[in-house]
């Protein structure tokens, strides 16, 4: 990385770093192996896995598209992504090919420099993401948006990889937004009452019924324009979500595979279960017996208590405590020129 950094602690709190301990392990999210900071240089370098290139590598220069079925294949694991992503309270903000990595059929997003917390306060950093892929709230605003600007990033790729063309390629932002009025048309006025109006974008837009997504290629099938338009909406409040794109009838087989996968495991795991013979008087279960005087209700459950020990054999019982912050397992932070 090119910054600089004084302190472990520093490093620590670096958001890229915080966001990637958060959702590894995640078949879909760049896996962090180490982190290795540099004392005495201040240099800091993350250790991922390796994979074979990223999505701009794989269409660059191509003549022929990819077939519907990888294509259905990679959308579906980037659904996965954003979905675990957003489940976490974080938005990764540049969704773009560059940041989208493949080795052979798996699909896994990267680089979360530009990362966010969907509970952090609004305005966000304006320009964020890169420009094609930029969704109108991000350039109508001055960072009023919302981790619904990530669907409209992979819709965008979702057409450059179906197409191997880009869907908005504009200029500059005002060429930006013109070129997505050129193809969904100008929002209705009450769309646009919605955005927190930028202070350097006029809402004053020349009227424009919209061309529609274009079509290069046959591979465009009816439920993949469908999942296209829902991802691609101008209202953000109108645009589909991760977990609502999974459920999509267009990834039908994806989940299909999925079921059937889990349930392969589960028979490798247990292979002799289906053979063993269950006796007819087990097939029911026998009826549950309760006292006059029981009251299931009347026993409390289980607390976990936190214990304080002083000396070498006393214990100290605290109140019950519950912790409303998930833990798990860090990456370990490797110094060099540390003394010892």
């Amino acid at each position: 990385m090119k910054q600089r950094f004084n302190s472990v602690e520093q490093v620590n709190h670096l958001r890229e770093i915080q966001a990637l301990r958060r959702l590894n392990p995640h078949p879909n999210i760049l896996t962090l192996h180490e982190v290795v900071f540099d004392r005495k240089s201040g240099s800091l370098a993350l250790i991922c896995e390796l994979m074979d290139m990223n999505i701009y590598e794989l269409i660059r220069g191509r003549r022929r598209p990819l077939s519907e079925r990888k294509v259905m294949n990679y959308m579906y694991q980037l659904c996965k992504s954003l979905d675990h992503m957003h489940r976490n309270g974080i938005f990764h903000r540049d969704v773009k090919p560059e940041n989208i990595l493949v080795k052979q059929d798996v699909l896994k997003l990267g680089d979360f420099g530009s990362c966010r917390s969907v509970y952090s306060r609004q305005p966000y950093t304006e320009y964020i993401s890169t420009r094609w892929y930029r969704a109108p709230e991000c350039l109508l605003t001055d960072g009023f948006y919302t981790s619904k600007m990530d669907l409209w990033s992979a819709g965008c790729v979702f057409y450059e990889i179906a197409s191997l063309q880009p869907l908005f390629p504009g200029v500059n932002e005002l060429d930006q937004i013109s070129k997505i009025h050129d193809v969904i048309g100008t929002p209705a006025p009450k769309t646009l009452t919605k955005f927190t109006q930028s202070r350097a974008m006029s809402f004053d837009f020349p009227f424009k019924k919209g061309s529609g997504i274009p079509l290069p290629t046959a591979n465009l099938s009816p439920k993949c324009l469908s999942l296209l338009h829902a991802m691609v909406a101008y209202d953000p409040d109108e645009r589909i979500t991760a977990h609502q794109a999974l459920q999509h009838p267009y990834f039908r087989e994806q989940r299909a595979a999925e079921m059937q996968a889990r349930a392969s495991r589960r028979h490798a795991s247990f292979p002799e279960y289906h053979k063993w013979p269950i006796p007819e008087d087990r097939k029911q279960l026998p009826p549950l017996w309760l006292s006059a005087t029981s009251n299931l209700s009347s026993h409390s459950s289980p607390t976990l208590r936190a214990l304080k020990f002083g000396g070498a054999r006393k214990e100290v019982d605290t109140q019950d405590t519950q912790s409303d912050r998930p833990w798990c397992c860090l990456p370990t932070i490797d110094q060099k020129g540390a003394r010892d």
